[in-house]
Parts: structure tokens; sequence; C-alpha cells
């Protein structure tokens, strides 16, 4: 409205300037004299004006047939089509400035101006493929979801814009939550243009959150065959999606089936820590120990993990610790001085009752690198070592602090999973879990936690700090390390059977015992109770 009553304004201004021009041209004194041909003309000033802008206007017709004539003479030299560009270059010109104040408008954020410059820019090139985009995207720009849409399906009528259609309506789609259309019209977009990186991303992502493996790793060939995905890279998520696909296999008429896909996930990636224990697994149930030591040997060796233990355990499940502990050790050897290693050792020497075996090969991680884990091992150490109640609560007490540990956290969006999973359930991108530690590995508790020393007591080496694990404490029960009791595994260490390794699995892996959410005052009476019992 503005932009309208100003132009109104400016029109009114003009055409006063020129009649007061005129105005002054007619009082002005003064003439002009043409002589031309014997023939003397006299022009006053109003006269002299008008005559200029007779001869300009002339001089523009003159120009004009020229170049008519010209068109012409190269249409009879066998130009078809000089004389309809020459028509239609002065539209052209206009079509394309329109078009270029279009795009102008669309880097600008200007979303109805490019609408209206593109409306314009169609009127003189009648190019609907050059335009309809512009249009499109304008309108999404203003929230017009609605012509957007519309614009689309014009484009894919045609031949040459039916992707730039489909991709569109597949992004609006996406964009609403209409996953089973947008999984068609990705499938669509992929006839198209096999080789458009976007597209290959979004159908993959797609078919994972479908389940469709099959149909994953087709895609995944895809881009490995047009160059849009690293060989290692292809190889890599070619066993997440291997992995995938057998631990979907639910049917127990096909476990063979199952076993194959775990096992070629495996040779796939041998660094994949969940392709190793499902593939060990079959190996396992199928008497092959051997396959099944040299699979989880080699996924150690990349990165030593709780699962992989847990699955080495369960090749000799009736093992005594004492030979459990010599068996272990080809493991240990590999990664000798990782947190893992030494964390498992300590686990197996209490489980053998010899603590301080477990002490050494614990060392220094549960102040120099305290984790809820190693806090818990120090705490069952030192119960086993006979230290008081005190000295154990501050270990435990510390647990609730500590960092959690390695744990399974997407490379994208950072979020902590309780187990390893080929999708993020937080941002859906595929193959992005990482056994590491947490950004924010320490846990923001109450100011009230102050107070834990004078309720729980302080550890004899450091008074100030408070010590803690994560274990139930009893007065008269030795907290049983994760992995490490008598004929009961649970992370990496000993075990009997398959009910103590399928509990497991639901656990957290990355939390070898459970963290109590508040200590209890046992009275004093109880305590000396208790005491009298672990005497007898």
């Amino acid at each position: 409205m503005l932009w309208s009553l100003l132009k109104v304004v400016i029109f009114f201004v003009l055409v006063g300037a020129l009649a007061l021009g005129a105005g002054q041209l007619l009082n002005a004194d003064g003439s002009i004299q043409v002589a031309m041909a014997n023939t003397e003309f006299t022009l006053g000033p109003l006269q002299a004006a008008i005559a200029l802008i007779l001869l300009l206007v002339a001089m523009w017709v003159v120009l004009k047939l020229l170049g008519l004539l010209f068109a012409l003479l190269r249409f009879l030299n066998g130009d078809e089509t000089a004389v309809s560009r020459y028509m239609a270059a002065g539209r052209e010109r206009k079509g394309l400035n329109a078009l270029a104040d279009s795009m102008l408008a669309l880097a600008a954020g200007e979303g109805k101006e490019a609408q209206s410059k593109a409306e314009r820019a169609e009127k003189y090139l009648d190019r609907p493929d050059l335009t309809n985009l512009l249009l499109a995207q304008g309108a999404e720009m203003t929230g017009d979801k609605a012509r957007a849409e519309e614009v689309y399906k014009k484009l894919v009528q045609d031949d040459r814009t039916r992707f730039v259609g489909v991709r569109g309506l597949m992004l609006q789609q996406l964009e609403k939550g209409d996953t089973d259309t947008a999984f068609a019209l990705a499938e669509k977009a992929f006839a198209l243009k096999p080789r458009h990186v976007e597209t290959q991303d979004t159908l993959l992502r797609l078919q994972a959150a479908r389940h469709d493996w099959s149909g994953a790793r087709q895609t995944l060939g895809a881009k490995l065959k047009h160059g849009a995905l690293p060989r290692d890279v292809h190889k890599r998520r070619d066993a997440v999606l291997a992995l995938s696909a057998a631990r979907d296999i639910d049917d127990p008429e096909q476990s063979v089936r199952a076993r194959e896909a775990a096992i070629e996930a495996n040779k796939l990636s041998p660094d994949l820590v969940p392709a190793a224990v499902m593939a060990a697994e079959s190996y396992i149930a199928n008497g092959q120990q051997r396959y099944a030591t040299r699979v989880l040997k080699k996924a150690w060796e990349v990165q030593p993990h709780p699962d992989l233990a847990a699955t080495f355990a369960a090749i000799r499940p009736e093992e005594k610790p004492a030979q459990r502990i010599k068996r272990f050790g080809t493991l240990s050897k590999l990664k000798p001085d990782h947190p893992e290693t030494r964390m498992l050792l300590a686990e197996l020497h209490i489980a053998n009752e010899d603590f301080p075996a477990a002490r050494r090969a614990l060392g220094d991680l549960a102040t120099a690198q305290p984790t809820a884990r190693s806090v818990t091992i120090m705490a069952a150490i030192e119960r086993g070592e006979g230290a008081s109640d005190a000295v154990v609560r501050g270990w435990l007490t510390r647990a609730l602090t500590v960092s959690r540990g390695p744990q399974w956290v997407c490379e994208n969006c950072h979020t902590v999973h309780s187990h390893w999973d080929p999708i993020c359930g937080n941002c859906g991108a595929l193959d992005t879990m990482s056994w590491q530690e947490p950004r924010e590995g320490a846990v923001s508790l109450p100011a009230q936690t102050e107070m834990l020393p004078l309720i729980v007591g302080r550890t004899e080496e450091e008074p100030e700090v408070i010590r803690d694990t994560g274990t139930p404490e009893g007065s008269d029960a030795r907290p049983a390390p994760q992995g490490a009791a008598h004929n009961a595994p649970e992370k990496g260490a000993a075990g009997d059977g398959t009910e103590a390794k399928e509990a497991e699995r639901d656990m957290p892996r990355n939390q070898p015992t459970e963290v109590p959410e508040a200590e209890v005052i046992v009275p004093a009476e109880q305590r000396d109770e208790n005491r009298g019992k672990s005497a007898d």
C-alpha cells in the first residue's frame, strides 16, 4: 500500500516538473534557426525541445528497422530463427533480468519479492522449468507450503525437472513426519538420480529406520559404486547392517542364518564389538570354542570391552577362578596397560580371593582415573582385606560423583545409550555409536552431598575426599565385583551359565555394579551382630 502511494506521488511530481519546464520554455526568449536544402526553420525554445525529442525517437526507430533488416537478410541466407530471435530479444532480456532479481531476492531472504520476480520472469520467458523452482522456494520461505507443493507437482510433470519436484515433495513429507510417503518418494528420486548423495543418505536413513537391512546394504553399495563413500567406511557400515539383520532374526528355525550373518559382520569389521560378541556366541553354540577365542582376541586387541570379556568367560563357564585367571592371560597380555584389562584382572583375583593381587592389578586407577567400576572394585578389595566400614563406605560414596566410565555414545549428537544400536535413538544417525567416556562424566548432585562424610565416614587414604563405589553394602557380605564372582560371572570374568549371561545383557555394560541411590546408616547393635556372624 505504501509503495503504491509512493508511485502515485512520484508520477504527479514528474508531471508537475514537466509542466513547469514547458512553461519556462514558453516564456524564454531567443530562437534556433535551422537551414536545410535552401530552407530555413526558426524554432522557439519549446519547439526546439520537442524537435530534439522527435529526432531521438526517429533515430531509435531507424536503428530498430536496421536490426530487422539485418535479421531478414540472415533469414534469407538460411537462418530460420533469425527473425524470431530478433523479435524476442527484448522480452528475453527483461525475463532474464527478472530471473536474476528473483534469485537475488531468495539469497536475501525476501520470499514474496522472489515470487513476484519469478512470476514476471515466467511472463517474459515462458520457461516454467526455470521459474517454478524459484516460485516453490519463495513459497517455502514465506511458509506457504500448499503453494510450494503445488509447484513441485508441476515440476514432476516435466522430464527435465522431475527429480527436482520429487526431491522437493520428499523433503516436505519428511518435515511433516510422513516417513512412508517420504520413503516412496526417496526410492523414486534414487531411481532418477542414483548418484545424488543427499538422496542416497536420505534413502539409507529411511531404510535403516524401517529395518530394511537388505535394501540399505544395496543403497550402501551404490554409494561405494558412485564414489560417495570411502571403501573402509563402506566396509564398516556394511558390517553394521549385516549385524543388524542378524539381530532381527528371532525365529529359532533361522538360527543358522543369523549365525552366518553375525560371522559375516565380524569378518567385514573385526573391531566391531557387538559383531564380535555375536559371532563368538554363534561359535560357542556350535561347539567351536577355538574360533570364538580367535574372534574375541582380535576384537580385544583393537578395543577392550566388558562384553568381550563376558563372552570370553562363557567359553568355559564351569572353570575354577584360578583356571580362569590362567586362561584370561592370553587376553590380558594383548593390552596389559589398558584400564579395562586392569579392572578385569582385579575382578578375577577378587573372585579367587587374592585381594593383594587384585590391588596390584588395579594399581592407581581408583584414584588417578576414577570411575564407578574402578571405585567399586577398590571397595571390594578393601572389604576383602578387612578394612573398616567407614573406609568401604567412603569408596561407595565417591562412586556417586565420579564418572560412569566409557559408555555407548553417539558421535553425532553425543547422546549416551545403555547398549549398542545401529541407529541413534535421538538423532537417527547410522553407525555413530562409539565406546567412549561421555563429555560430562561427573554426576551433578545436590549440595546436601557435602554431608556424606559425616554420614558414612572418610577413607584412610584421603581423609578430606569421600571415596565410594556403586555396590550395595552389607556388614557381613563382601561386594561382588562385576564379572568376578564364583561361577556367576557378570562383566568379563567368571561365570557358570547362560542365565547370568542373559541377565547381564539387560544391564548397562559400562556399569559393573549397581550404584545405590542412598546409603543406609546401620545401627551399632546390628553392626555388632553382623560382625559376630562374619567372625563365625
